[in-house]
Order: structure tokens, then sequence, then C-alpha cells
């Protein structure tokens, strides 16, 4: 506890004059003053109140009205390590300390401001647990998995705990002043555990239901990229966090969100959904973006010929992509005019071919395309080499793809012999049908079976029955 009451005993004979607060006496008719009544009276634990008079590289005197001057080496000076006297007190500043000894082998008085402040922080930190509040300290240490706040107790502010995201550099926070809430408390272990994270998030509450009430599905907001998972990005729209799937990153095939995003990235995005019960914003950002599929319904039209670049092959056909972002199929039967058992016969991934439009469905983004009827245009057969331990004649590899071959829902005309015509007036004329085979010639009837001769007997009753089974040389 603190001491600052004066002690006003007086010595054997003497008289305290009246008026003086026992400051002077009469003793003998004369008089003095009464120096004992100058020193303030306290014991070992108590906290007392001086004046800084010296400050040495190792130790700082303070005048707390005893008979001499009390010392606080300069690791009582704070819970900092190795700290610099004089960053610590000035000379002339009244500061509060912790009586350890009133006279030690030396007869030096020694205190310790660190244990005093340290003993008004614990009662501070218990009363800020108990209703919630939170505390102010400075970062001074950056440690194994969080930070170390000077609270004038040691309190440890876990990493997780620091922000409401992820914090990749904890070294920018030393020496910072934060805020945090007090989450655990143990005297006994002088343990305290902080989280700067529940503040930000409380202060973010009233912020994130009025920028819920704010957006719409449809709306066009800005944000910053706040972290990227494999199943695509998170964005900061200004205190909540909003999801871009990965399907919806991009017109073309995204393997990871990395590909195209960085956190911190300043992106445009558009409001798809909003779960306003669970807080949960759904996000796209190829729709802020042009469709290049409405680039090919404006551009090309169904016998256009265009370069494009193989994307993929599998055994119906190969996946070549015209334009960014836009792929067409290019049937088994559409990659050379001749007959063959694997499209690897004839293109590769990466291959750069020449390709004619067969169909274009813009509704269902499906893109059909040959490459066997662009004109001038042979591709060489490719020689392919078994894989080790595959099935002769790529049966293992055959049964494989087309037990998973897509259902296409292309047009059954598309794949059919001949040409396509040219179009007329950007639209595309229907096929001529194919001629209808000529009618096979009615078989003609098996010639007649030779009578059975008449028996050994010469009856009449056999040759009635050998009419009978004998076939009509007259039609029906």
């Amino acid at each position: 506890m603190f001491m600052a009451a004066t002690d006003t005993t007086t010595p054997a004979g003497a008289k305290v004059v009246e008026g003086s607060d026992g400051l002077l006496l009469e003793v003998d008719g004369q008089i003095v003053p009464n120096y004992d009544a100058t020193i303030t009276p306290f014991e070992e634990g108590d906290v007392v109140t001086g004046k800084v008079v010296r400050i040495d590289a190792d130790e700082v005197l303070v005048d707390i009205g005893y008979k001499s001057e009390g010392v606080i080496p300069a690791h009582e000076l704070s819970i900092r390590k190795s700290v610099d006297p004089s960053d610590e007190v000035e000379l002339g500043e009244e500061v509060d300390a912790l009586v350890l000894t009133k006279e030690d082998q030396d007869g030096r008085l020694i205190l310790s401001k660190k244990r005093a402040r340290f003993e008004k922080a614990w009662r501070r930190i218990e009363a800020a647990a108990e209703s919630g509040e939170p505390v102010e300290g400075q970062v001074i240490e950056v440690v194994k998995g969080g930070l170390i706040i000077d609270l004038g107790v040691r309190g440890f502010l876990p990493a997780s705990l620091v922000d409401i995201r992820r914090v990749p550099h904890l070294d920018d926070y030393l020496g910072q002043k934060i805020e945090c809430k007090v989450i655990e408390l143990n005297r006994s272990r002088n343990n305290v555990v902080l989280s700067r994270r529940a503040v930000l998030e409380e202060e973010r509450k009233e912020v994130r239901q009025q920028i819920l009430d704010r957006l719409q599905p449809g709306l066009v907001v800005e944000g910053q990229i706040s972290n990227i998972v494999d199943f695509g990005a998170f964005v900061d729209l200004d205190g909540i966090d909003g999801l871009i799937h990965i399907s919806e990153l991009s017109w073309s095939h995204v393997n990871h969100p990395s590909e195209i995003l960085n956190i911190g990235d300043t992106v445009s995005v558009k409001v798809l959904d909003i779960d306003r019960d669970r807080q949960r914003i759904s996000l796209g950002l190829k729709q802020t973006q042009e469709d290049p599929w409405q680039r090919v319904v404006d551009t090309y039209n169904v016998g256009d010929e265009l370069e494009g670049k193989v994307t993929k092959v599998v055994t119906f056909g190969a996946f070549v992509e015209i334009l960014d972002g836009v792929e067409g199929l290019v049937h088994i039967s559409e990659l050379a005019p001749h007959h063959i058992e694997n499209p690897r016969e004839i293109v590769e991934q990466g291959d750069k071919v020449k390709v004619r439009i067969l169909e274009i469905d813009s509704e269902r983004r499906r893109l059909s395309l040959s490459i066997k009827r662009v004109e001038g245009q042979n591709l060489p057969l490719r020689q392919l080499e078994p894989e080790e331990g595959a099935v002769a004649d790529g049966a293992a590899e055959g049964a494989g793809d087309l037990d998973n071959v897509p259902e296409l829902e292309l047009s059954e005309d598309v794949f059919t012999g001949g040409d396509v015509p040219a179009p007329a007036e950007g639209e595309s004329q229907p096929a001529e049908p194919a001629e209808p085979a000529e009618p096979a010639e009615p078989a003609q009837p098996a010639e007649p079976a030779e009578p059975a001769p008449p028996p050994a007997n010469g009856g009449p009753e056999a040759e009635p029955a050998a009419q009978e089974d004998a076939p009509s040389d007259q039609p029906a």
C-alpha cells in the first residue's frame, strides 16, 4: 500500500510547538526542528512515492523522505531486458516504487519501480478482464508465435490474434501501442494472454452490418485481396470479406487462384449473392471482364476458319482454344479425312492448328470445330509408341477415356460427311441431304423340286402327295 502519513512522535522531554504540525519542538526552552517527523514510515512490501534525484548507468536514486535515498537497481526499473536507466526515468520525475529491503548489508534502502508498476498493473488488468474493457500497451518483443506487450506485466499476444487475418510480418508491430482484450489471466503464474483481434472485430461489427445493408446483388464494388485458398480468393470490402469462387475468377480455366491474383491486389468485383443471416457474400471477378463468348457470337459465323491451339487431347477428339477463355471440340471424326483410332495420331497438346467452325451454341456455350474441313490443311499421321504396361492396341486407355466421355449435346448433323457450305449473309445454310441408296433387287424364287418317283407298286396314292409338296410356278 502507499504510505504518505508523517510520524508525529516526540522525543522525551520535548514539547511540540503549537501550529507547527509537529515539525518544531521546544526542548529546554529552545525551539528545534523535529527531524523524525519528516520521515515517512513504511515497511518492506509497501509502495512509496519519491522524486528521482540521480541517474547512474546501473541504478537510480530516489528521495522518498527517508533518512537516506532509496536505490532502484537498473534491472528493477522495467520488465524490459537490458534497459538504459536514462530511458526509463528523468531527473525530478516522481515515481512509485515498492520497498524490497529497508536496509541491505551496505545499509541501503532498495526499491523496485517495475514491481510497484506490476502491482498496479495487475489490479488494472484484473478489472479490465472482469469488465471486458481493452487495455493498452506497447509491443516490446517479437517472440516465436506472437508478441510481448508491456502492460506493466508481460502480456502475450498470439500471432493468430494480432489481426482479423493472418499477419505475415510481426516485426512491423514492434514499438507500436495497441489495444487488446484480456482473454486469459493467471496471477499465480504471472500469465496474461491478450487478443487484439477481439477489439478489431467488435469495432467492425457495426461496420459489417452497414456494408451488408448497402450491398445488393449485381452491384460492382472495389476491394482488396485478403487471402488466397485452393477454392478461391477472399476480398476485403472495407470491413467484411467476400469470396470469389475459383469458377468465378476467369472465363478461361484456372488451376489455382494464385495464377491470376496476389494478396494485396485491388480488384473490381460483382456481387453475385448475399446471405445476410450468415453474413456471407459471393463475388465474381470474371463478370467485370468482357465475356469472350459474346465476342465469338458477335464476330464469327459457321464456316469461318481461324487458328487455335490444342489444349487437351482425349479419346473422342481434341479441344482447341480459339480465343482466351473459349475452347471448341474437334470430334475424332473431324480430325482427318481418313479413319484414325487415336486423336494423338493427328494432334498433340500445344499444337497450333487451323480449324473450321461447324456449330456455335451460344446458349450452352459450346463450339464444334473441324480440322479436316480446312482447305489446304493436311496434318501428317504420327506414329504412336505404346506406353510401358499399356494393353495392346490401346484398349486400356480407350476404355478408360470412353467411360468418362462427357455428354456433348451437339447436333447430330455436325459430324456427317461432306463439307460445310459457305454461309450466306451471315447465316449458315443447311447441308444437302445424302442421296438415298438404290433399292436392292428382289430375290428370285427357288427352282421347283423334282417330283418324287412313283412308288414301286405304281399305286395312285403317291402322285397327289408329290404335287402338294412341289412349289407352284405361278405367283400367288
